[in-house]
């Protein structure tokens, strides 16, 4: 229950990033989906937005909630994202992905002016790596990927969904969760993976977190890029 309620401290604290008239991507997984729930409160109190979601859950959530939505072929420039991670380090560099949208997430990331983390206090780490790095995959190379992320000293997992099948995500891909063990150098590490053909997409966010906001014991702390 602590955990619950650092997410909704953080979700919360990020609202005062959000005023009238900002184009607003929406994140996903627990913090995040959280988040789009106060925004949707807020669209019913009057505040004018208009959403990005970064996945099918997100999108379904908030026209469930009355939140007004665009996309990029109708605007290429985002104010704010308000998203979760599942860790980051003193430098703002982020693992993402534990929800499966990373490569969305990351899409809507590089269009944002400000991306905005809110996490609870367990996603606070000195060195990424204790969650593992997903990455997605097309399955014609999936076997092949897994080998060479293999060789770069990872232990590599095919991600299965509730009825123990291939998780598929929303762009019809499987995903490798990849345990590397404490990442030194996740700049060296993203660029590995990203020059890697058949990787989609991977879960390594470097240099892209404006802030951070997280939750600890009653109080939201800021963290800034150092």
């Amino acid at each position: 229950m602590a955990n619950e309620a650092e997410k909704e401290a953080a979700a919360r604290a990020s609202l005062k990033y959000v005023r009238d008239g900002l184009i607003v991507g929406l994140g996903t997984g627990s913090t995040a989906t959280i988040a789009i729930r106060y925004l949707g409160e807020r669209v019913r109190d009057g505040l004018k937005i208009r959403g990005i979601p970064t996945s099918i859950a997100s999108r379904d959530l908030a026209v469930q909630l009355g939140i007004p939505l665009t996309n990029f072929d109708a605007v290429q420039e985002i104010d704010v994202t308000i998203d979760g991670a599942d860790e980051f380090d003193p430098a703002l560099n982020l693992i993402k992905g534990g929800g499966g949208a990373m490569l969305r997430e990351k899409i809507v990331a590089s269009a944002t002016k400000k991306l905005v983390i809110v996490t609870d206090s367990t996603k606070q780490v000195q060195l990424l790596g204790k969650f593992p790095v997903p990455v997605e995959v097309i399955g014609f190379a999936e076997a092949l990927v897994a080998k060479k992320i293999a060789e770069l000293g990872a232990s590599v997992t095919q991600r299965k969904d509730a009825a123990g099948k291939p998780y598929v995500t929303d762009e019809g891909h499987h995903i490798l969760d990849c345990r590397f063990g404490q990442i030194p150098d996740p700049a060296a590490m993203a660029r590995k993976l990203s020059d890697t053909p058949g990787i989609v997409e991977h879960g390594l966010f470097v240099g892209m977190a404006s802030v951070v906001l997280m939750a600890e014991a009653g109080d939201v702390a800021e963290f800034y890029p150092q």
